[in-house]
């Protein structure tokens, strides 16, 4: 393997950790704003979680 083939895997490697943790960090605001607004809901009298979801799903 030459040092080109090297470079690339080096790289390749970089990238897939960074668009993991970009991944993780998405997940994680979801699950905070989804908590946040499942607790909140009730005390301004929002709709609840389920009846969003109906509403916006297919």
């Amino acid at each position: 393997m030459s040092w080109l083939g090297i470079v690339v895997i080096v790289l390749g490697l970089y990238l897939a950790f960074k668009l993991v943790g970009f991944v993780l960090k998405l997940a994680m605001w979801l699950l905070v704003i989804v908590g946040a607004y499942w607790f909140l809901a009730p005390l301004f009298g929002w709709p609840e979680l389920g009846e969003v979801i109906h509403v916006l799903g297919p």
